[in-house]
């Protein structure tokens, strides 16, 4: 597999690349308005003679699945083509300074698609269809919401293995945070705002709660690996009044240390007791969204194949778990065994500082082309990994 690997990766077109991610990030595709880039990304594979399907969520939005090899892939690269939403920030476009490339997207994760598209093409126009291995490409939408594209992709197939493309500086995270959403409301009782006294402000009672929340052993343990994090208080809008009602929204990443039940149920346990010092508190608390965390080990073909490309790279192999949520909870639950790789750094992505080094993109289209030539052959129990390797397929050959 090294041998063609490093033949084709010399056919890696870094120009057609770079062109490639710069249109994509002047495309503006905020989860729900994604038809554009996938109407520019199914042209843009289909010039290349690859056969690409649509999985249609509604009128105007769909994954786009293209497949090469024999048979149904039990491999799949997956990448998200929706941003976040942020109109003032898409109206700087995309800026290149030296060899970092700026704007919404270039992190998370247009620079990681962009890569996986390039991998492809490259396979396409090196290697006849029946020397392909056997493999898949998935675009999806609305990750930055719902993952509704992952959900609808996973109704109908279930590959074995999937990478995703999310910006972790080319770590390899065969491991992933889970996910818990928070929704407390407070609610008091108003009156003018002149005569605070006659109500119950459900601000300053959100605030008590919080603070007493985060004294909490659970948020508080040293090298527990929990993150905690406010993302957004609303009160209700009534004028000059004191509010009688308040919600917030907590967003906690659970290390694959940490138990998702257990770390629900030390919440309530918490939040349960802070009427005890707080006065007239009336707390409501929800859980809206919550999502396993996995630790799938190194010891697979994918960490394999890894453990052999990077030192051709130039560059050290380190495994890492995932901090942010992703489609990759959605695929494990499902039971993929999903693996996060791409180029970017989380630190930027949903910023205005959103940039990636075009370097990094550069070598993840190699680490993709790479494992697509390692991967297993379709989904067929009778053949063993060892019969249906690339290697014995002879793949070196067909290379002029």
């Amino acid at each position: 597999m090294l041998t063609l690997w490093e033949t084709l990766r010399t056919r890696l077109r870094r120009d057609r690349l770079h062109r490639l991610l710069w249109e994509m990030v002047e495309i503006y595709s905020p989860s729900g308005k994604e038809e554009d880039i996938q109407l520019f990304l199914e042209a843009t594979l289909q010039q290349a003679g690859l056969t690409v399907h649509r999985e249609i969520l509604d009128e105007t939005r769909f994954n786009l699945r293209c497949v090469i090899g024999e048979g149904e892939p039990d491999f799949y690269l997956v990448g998200h083509v929706d941003t976040v939403a942020d109109w003032e920030l898409q109206g700087e476009g995309p800026c290149q300074k030296g060899g970092i490339l700026h704007g919404l997207g270039t992190a998370d994760m247009k620079s990681g698609c962009a890569a996986m598209v390039e991998a492809f093409l490259t396979l396409a126009e090196n290697l006849p269809p029946e020397k392909r291995p056997s493999v898949g490409l998935l675009l999806v939408v609305g990750e930055e919401e719902d993952g509704a594209g992952s959900l609808a992709f996973l109704a109908e197939r279930r590959p074995a293995w999937v990478v995703i493309g999310e910006p972790t500086g080319l770590l390899a995270c065969c491991g992933h945070y889970g996910y818990l959403e928070v929704t407390l409301t407070t609610t008091g009782r108003r009156s003018h705002s002149c005569l605070p006294e006659h109500g119950h402000n459900a601000v300053e009672s959100m605030l008590r709660v919080l603070l007493y929340l985060g004294r909490a052993p659970l948020l508080r343990k040293p090298g527990s690996g929990l993150v905690y994090s406010i993302r957004e208080m609303n009160s209700s809008q009534a004028g000059f009044v004191v509010p009688d009602r308040c919600e917030t929204w907590i967003d906690l990443h659970l290390p694959p240390t940490l138990d998702l039940d257990k770390t629900i149920a030390a919440l309530r346990r918490r939040l349960a007791t802070a009427s005890r010092t707080i006065a007239g508190l009336e707390l409501e608390i929800e859980f809206p969204w919550a999502s396993r965390s996995y630790d799938l080990g190194i010891d697979h073909w994918p960490g394999h194949t890894l453990a052999a490309l990077y030192p051709h790279l130039q560059r050290p192999l380190a495994f890492a778990a995932f901090r942010s949520h992703s489609d990759g909870n959605l695929f494990h639950e499902k039971g993929c065994r999903p693996l996060l790789l791409g180029p970017g750094a989380l630190e930027t992505a949903h910023t205005w500082e959103e940039q990636v080094p075009l370097e990094e993109v550069d070598l993840a289209a190699a680490i993709y082309l790479g494992l697509c030539l390692a991967a297993p052959g379709p989904r067929e129990p009778h053949l063993s990994r060892e019969e249906n390797s690339p290697e014995e397929d002879g793949l070196e050959q067909i290379i002029d």
